[in-house]
């Protein structure tokens, strides 16, 4: 197995493009020709929340990628929600109405668990915080997203390819190791997945009551398809600068108040203030325990229904009001670039 051990998702394209370049090997697939290397690759992130890639040529599309990770966080599957900001997703559904293999779906409700208590929760996330506060030694705390009956053999466009997340406390920090059967390093392992996951682990962090740690991610066939590898093949050329190393941009914190956070979450999944002015906007900010909800994901979404409208100027006033910097000059850039 090959390691490659990252600061950051900026960090990790580079040094996993340049592991691709050296030692991939020509492999077929269902959807194409693929660069494979030949073992599993594990990227180990140090700083998993710095999680915004930026690179014009890769071009990640940062308002899909956070509304994405907070569509999995409520443990959602349904379509129509998700394909507003991406509707190429929607060819992934094999009914148009749900997703088979939704993550978030399958974290919190999929499975009906048994605990010592004799309940019978899904939310596998509640079951893990309350494991890890109660036992913070324990090497028990395992997510499940495979699911057997619903993917092995399954004919569906929408199979797991995480199949696993493990999590444990050490030194006062929550780690986590995902294991990935197929993953694709130019939309998944150094795009969505780097978003979705870390976020996940931010939010269990703070749900125990711990810092976010390690973030590891195991990827037993790690390969690109031969008509995407050129948005990454080149980056370590180009790449002249990490903005989160130089300290042009930061991270914003997701979780304020864990006890309020589920609720706040379904309520704004549910009801996004996009039809807010600015001004009302500006009286919203007491509303919320977890101020996220609306200095981040409210700019962010409402500025995309922005630029879909073809208001190019609200769409980077309501990024102007963005308090992550991060997710702030990822949007200001990808706008420039699809002007």
């Amino acid at each position: 197995m090959k390691v490659i051990h990252a600061r950051n998702v900026n960090d990790a394209v580079v040094k996993g493009a340049q592991l691709m370049t050296e030692g991939g090997l020509y492999q077929d697939s269902r959807a194409g020709g693929t660069l494979e290397y030949p073992e599993p690759v594990c990227t180990v992130y140090e700083r998993p929340c710095e999680r915004v890639l930026f690179d014009a040529v890769r071009d990640a599309n940062p308002f899909f990628h956070l509304m994405e990770a907070l569509w999995m966080l409520a443990g959602r599957r349904d379509v129509a929600w998700l394909s507003r900001f991406n509707a190429r997703m929607a060819t992934y559904s094999d009914d148009g109405v749900v997703f088979n293999a939704a993550y978030g779906y399958r974290w919190r409700q999929q499975f009906e668990l048994k605990t010592a208590s004799g309940e019978a929760p899904r939310d596998q996330l509640g079951v893990i915080v309350e494991m890890l506060r109660a036992d913070p030694d324990s090497r028990r705390a395992v997510l499940q997203i495979w699911d057997a009956e619903a993917d092995l053999g399954v004919d569906s466009k929408d199979l797991a390819c995480n199949t696993q997340a493990m999590f444990k406390v050490r030194g006062g920090r929550l780690n986590m190791t995902i294991s990935n059967r197929s993953n694709d390093i130019v939309w998944g392992c150094y795009g969505a997945n780097a978003v979705q996951f870390s976020m996940l682990l931010e939010y269990l962090a703070a749900r125990i009551g711990v810092e976010p740690g390690t973030y590891r991610q195991v990827s037993d066939s790690y390969h690109a398809y031969h008509d995407t590898w050129p948005k990454i093949s080149g980056i370590a050329g180009r790449f002249r600068g990490d903005p989160y190393v130089q300290g042009e941009v930061s991270v914003y914190p997701l979780v304020a108040d864990p006890d309020h956070f589920d609720e706040e979450l379904l309520r704004w999944i549910a009801n996004p203030p996009d039809d807010l002015s600015f001004a009302q906007w500006e009286t919203e900010q007491s509303r919320w325990r977890n101020p996220y909800f609306i200095r981040v994901a409210t700019p962010v979404h409402n500025s995309w229904l922005a630029y879909k409208r073809k208001d190019r100027e609200a769409a980077g006033q309501w990024l102007d009001r963005c308090a992550a910097t991060d997710w702030q000059r990822a949007g200001r850039e990808w706008l420039q670039r699809h002007s």
